[in-house]
């Protein structure tokens, strides 16, 4: 045990009492709000006193009043208790299914219906459950999987090579191409990836699933994509379609329409896979077990559910 360790064995059960000694100014005060008698208060200050080397509190008329030593010593104890208190009522809630945190991380297009209506079907039954949503590109959310920052991932594809990670798929999620209004493939039914040939594409970075899904299909093809923009948002993409900027494959999102734009579909059609994530080890709190529960039984029921 180092010296540090050994030292605040010997100060952690006078902290609470200096911390209190500090708020009241008074050690009967102190003693009463801590549940013991003003005699043992007394000999567990004098005790802190003699371990720190220092006078902690002096005589200030009916009461006392902490030394410059002692309200250093008071602030950091306040300041430790409030960290443990946290931390206490963190694994209190987080042990209960009805009222712990889930940390969500998924890509931001599925912000649009299928977070939402997830969460709100899971907080019918569970009010007192708090989500903390995060969004971003598919390596992002896998790597703060993977570091423990988050609970669970919706991402596109889901991951089926990483062995610290576990995945289930949920949904598919057609693929079609965006063009601007007057484009010559915008009167057409359905188009093939090989009309995209020559065509400038605006696409997502690399570190996005919808990314390498795009870079695979136009391999497949036969050609090398013409990337004229990149960017981390799908709303941008197609903005920037609407202005002219160039084409874009993008996840259907079914009755929205963005003015500009013309979605045409495939031949034949794509579907890019939605998957939830979680850490293989499976050490998932039981609320968070219990909302993945939740989303596996009512997306993944049917591994052919089509989302928009």
């Amino acid at each position: 045990m180092t010296y540090e360790y050994q030292v605040t064995a010997k100060l952690a059960p006078a902290l609470a009492l200096l911390a209190a000694v500090g708020e009241t100014g008074h050690v009967t005060r102190a003693a009463e709000l801590l549940g013991i008698p003003q005699p043992t208060a007394s000999r567990r200050l004098a005790a802190l006193a003699e371990v720190v080397g220092a006078p902690l509190v002096l005589p200030d008329g009916r009461g006392v009043r902490l030394t410059r030593a002692g309200k250093a010593l008071a602030d950091s104890a306040s300041r430790a208790m409030s960290v443990v208190a946290g931390g206490v009522r963190e694994v209190r809630e987080e042990i209960d299914p009805g009222s712990g945190r889930v940390v969500l991380g998924f890509l931001h297009l599925l912000g649009r219906a299928l977070v939402p209506s997830l969460i709100r079907g899971f907080r019918e039954r569970n009010p007192g459950v708090r989500f903390t949503l995060v969004q971003g590109s598919r390596q992002d959310m896998l790597e703060r999987l993977r570091d423990g920052e988050l609970d669970l991932v919706l991402v596109a594809p889901p991951p089926d090579d990483d062995l610290a990670l576990a995945a289930a798929p949920l949904a598919e999620q057609e693929l079609r191409l965006s063009v601007p209004r007057g484009h010559r493939l915008a009167t057409r039914d359905r188009v093939r990836l090989a009309d995209l040939e020559g065509e400038d594409l605006v696409t997502l970075e690399h570190g996005y699933g919808l990314r390498q899904i795009i870079d695979d299909l136009c391999a497949e093809a036969g050609f090398e994509p013409r990337i004229a923009f990149e960017s981390q948002e799908s709303e941008t993409v197609r903005g920037l379609v609407a202005a002219g900027f160039g084409v874009a494959l993008l996840p259907h999102v079914g009755a929205v329409r963005s003015p500009g734009v013309v979605d045409v579909p495939l031949e034949p059609p794509v579907y890019r896979q939605i998957g939830l994530s979680w850490p293989a080890a499976d050490r998932l709190t039981p609320v968070v077990r219990s909302f993945r529960d939740h989303v596996l039984r009512t997306v993944g029921g049917d591994r052919q559910t089509r989302v928009s």
